[in-house]
């Protein structure tokens, strides 16, 4: 007899010697609170790096708004701590009221402006939220605040659309992330943010960068350092993890969900489309047990 899948069918815990997450944006309707705990209990690390944009001040700022699930995240977070992991959190622009308390430790999580990370295999990594190479961040921040309404704005009418592409059986779909690889301008700042980063990264002397604050997961050679960009968690999913030979991957968290619950959906239509023994047919008596038993 088929039977539902437990979690003892589904994908072992993944155990990496580092994980690199940033841009959760905790304190607004468009952090991805389910996923992202799944993600947490799912992968155990040495040192869990949390790059910036964590919770979300400005938007806190503007409309207060904290379920349950955020205050979850947190405590997850802090309960890594105490098992062992090393969490480490370097500010971004929406939580730069973290940046006052740089050097401190607060439940077991230390505070830094930016930081050098060593690979298993060598490499210098130079962790960093990346704020202060975004253009519009340091000459016009008023026009950052405008972007980041309408970035939400933006967020609220694709929740609806997914809504609507939901019912009609069909993936999810992006609609910023369409526009930050189609629209010219946006493609033309995505690249000059990264080749920004990757210029200060070799006056620093390291081999590659990793940073946030675009949510564009991407992981490339920009003029011979490694540029790796952990994404976001508000649409992409995405996070940077080390192995424990040094080699760095880009993990979509995304597919690792759509495999958990594809195994669920097809045991759940094959447990309603099997036709009932015909022992147990002869043995049903009411009428709709018998309505329900196959000719």
């Amino acid at each position: 007899m088929d039977r539902l899948p437990t979690d003892r069918d589904l994908p072992a815990p993944m155990t990496v010697r580092t994980v690199w997450i940033s841009d959760l944006h905790l304190g607004t309707p468009g952090c991805q609170t389910g996923p992202l705990l799944d993600f947490l209990r799912d992968v155990e690390c040495e040192t869990l790096y949390l790059v910036g944009d964590i919770i979300d001040g400005w938007q806190l700022r503007r409309t207060w708004y904290w379920p349950q699930s955020h205050n979850d995240v947190v405590q997850k977070l802090l309960r890594k701590a105490r098992k062992g992991t090393r969490v480490v959190f370097v500010p971004g622009n929406h939580d730069e009221f973290a940046r006052h308390y740089v050097a401190h430790n607060f439940g077991g999580v230390d505070v830094v402006e930016d930081c050098i990370h060593l690979t298993a295999d060598g490499r210098r990594l130079w962790v960093t939220h990346g704020d202060l190479f975004d253009g519009v961040i340091q000459c016009a921040k008023w026009l950052a605040y405008l972007g980041d309404s309408a970035y939400e704005f933006t967020l609220k009418l694709n929740r609806q659309f997914n809504r609507l592409r939901a019912r009609m059986g069909l993936p999810y779909w992006s609609l910023s992330s369409y526009l930050k690889l189609k629209v010219k301008r946006a493609v033309s700042y995505v690249s000059d943010f990264e080749v920004a980063v990757a210029r200060e990264a070799r006056k620093r002397g390291v081999q590659g960068v990793v940073c946030g604050h675009i949510h564009h997961a991407e992981m490339r050679d920009i003029d011979g350092i490694l540029y790796c960009n952990d994404g976001d968690w508000v649409e992409s999913l995405t996070a940077l993890v080390e192995h424990a030979d040094g080699r760095l991957e880009i993990l979509d968290y995304s597919a690792r969900l759509r495999h958990r619950v594809a195994p669920r959906k097809a045991a759940r239509a094959g447990k309603a489309a099997a036709p009932v023994p015909e022992p147990l047919a002869a043995a049903q008596t009411s009428v709709e047990e018998e309505a329900s038993a196959p000719a």
